[in-house]
């Protein structure tokens, strides 16, 4: 298996000159808060020789993977099984932090993890198979309002309280095991008109991997987490894929690089001063020859921020 043919960073070398300025220095730390199959961590440790990476996942599978893709850097990388909103315990002091959010194209490739509705699987859509609930048993045990919750919340989805009711109705009669069996009942609850309007699963999939992983409620401790762990200096980027996910980075950097002094002040104190500045203008996107090359760089959504100061 090549990883290269099958695993193409997005937005790698437009990350590369957002983190280079902080990377330069011998000791120059840089985590990769989502390692995936290590792409983005190699091409960052063969253009900055003096760099030690710190690579973060909750996939067992995507660290197993990466350590072979990276066996060459070695001695200048430790491995971390973890959730990045535990960033803040394993990279105090860094230069640099790299996150690239959502599912993984290891994790959207293999058939049997259950994310991809297109590839009939055990629904289990599970980052970490090592813990926690699957989307199965989401399914099978949530509330029909809970349901409509989540598809309304994380999927955005217009239907959320007809897919709840039927989904609710069909597990009655045989339970929903395997991503074919619910794309199915969308399939049926979904007015034809809809349907040609795009795939019928497509973000009741997306909510439920959100739900199953904690998707929101983890990046929203994460983003400020990751700020706090930069050296003044340091700099971040982050990757969005959809909507939900760039505004809670969004509104992190925003408070983040504005003034907390209270208006009619006459003079700012340092403590109010902005601690980052944002490096992008908005959220910057693929070209559209990468779009072309690389169909998986379509929703990105990257910003990028700087530490200016030390919280005081």
């Amino acid at each position: 298996m090549n990883l290269r043919d099958i695993h193409t960073p997005v937005l790698l070398e437009r990350s590369i000159e957002l983190l280079a300025p902080a990377l330069h220095a011998d000791g120059a730390v840089l985590v990769d808060a989502t390692l995936g199959m290590g792409g983005h961590a190699e091409a960052f440790l063969e253009r900055f020789e003096n760099i030690r990476l710190i690579g973060l996942d909750r996939d067992t599978d995507a660290l197993r993977i990466a350590g072979q893709r990276l066996e060459r850097f070695a001695d200048r990388i430790t491995f971390v099984h973890t959730v990045y909103d535990e960033i803040g315990l394993h990279a105090n002091g860094a230069s640099g932090i790299l996150m690239d959010l959502g599912v993984s194209s290891l994790q959207l490739d293999e058939a049997d993890r259950g994310f991809a509705y297109a590839k009939d699987a055990p629904l289990d859509m599970r980052m970490d198979q090592t813990s926690g609930i699957t989307a199965a048993e989401v399914i099978a045990t949530y509330s029909e309002g809970n349901l409509r919750r989540i598809f309304e919340k994380y999927g955005e989805e217009k239907l959320a309280a007809r897919y709840a009711r039927f989904i609710v109705q069909a597990r009655e009669r045989a339970a929903l095991q395997r991503s074919q069996d619910l794309v199915d009942v969308l399939q049926e609850a979904t007015p034809a008109a809809v349907q040609r309007a795009g795939h019928p699963a497509k973000r009741v999939f997306q909510a439920l991997r959100i739900e199953v992983n904690s998707e929101l409620n983890v990046l929203a401790d994460a983003i400020p987490a990751a700020m706090d762990a930069l050296a003044v200096g340091g700099r971040i980027a982050v990757m969005s894929y959809q909507s939900l996910e760039d505004r809670l980075v969004k509104q992190a950097f925003a408070a983040a690089s504005r003034s907390t002094a209270p208006a009619g002040l006459p003079v700012e104190l340092p403590q109010h001063a902005a601690r980052f500045r944002t490096l992008t203008k908005g959220a910057e996107m693929a070209s559209e020859d990468e779009k072309q090359r690389n169909p998986r760089a379509i929703p990105v959504r990257l910003r990028a921020a700087e530490r200016i100061r030390e919280a005081l």
